[in-house]
């Protein structure tokens, strides 16, 4: 099992920044990738970043490129988001979340086999 544990939400300013960690434990922590969501009220759960393991690539959704850092530190399995220029929009709950594999696409909740109990984000205007 694996167990995600976020952390760094608050509540911040349009045009703050936070940055959001998660920290993973479990004798059966190794990632293909990992990814952040987020969920705001009443809405689907939606990517917002992901991050490859390895290799460290990453990809973001539209909606946070330019503004979100997704990395990872592969000694202290984490993986954080750093989130600048903030706005109300991006208010939610903040999701972390582990992909055991390829061959299913990032932006998918489905595709991820771990999930962090979340943190909230809110961005007042």
């Amino acid at each position: 099992q694996v167990q995600l544990v976020e952390s760094g939400g608050g509540l911040v300013q349009a045009g703050g920044s936070l940055t959001l960690s998660c920290a993973a434990s479990g004798r059966t922590f190794s990632p293909y990738s990992m990814g952040w969501f987020r969920q705001a009220p009443g809405k689907e759960r939606e990517f917002v970043a992901h991050i490859n393991w390895s290799i460290g690539t990453t990809a973001y959704a539209d909606s946070v490129k330019g503004r979100f850092t997704i990395s990872r530190d592969k000694a202290k399995n984490t993986v954080s988001l750093q989130m600048t220029s903030l706005k109300p929009e991006d208010t939610a709950v903040y999701y972390c979340a582990v992909r055991t594999g390829p061959g299913r696409s990032i932006f998918t909740p489905l595709s991820y086999d771990y999930w962090g109990q979340g943190t909230q984000v809110t961005v007042s205007s």
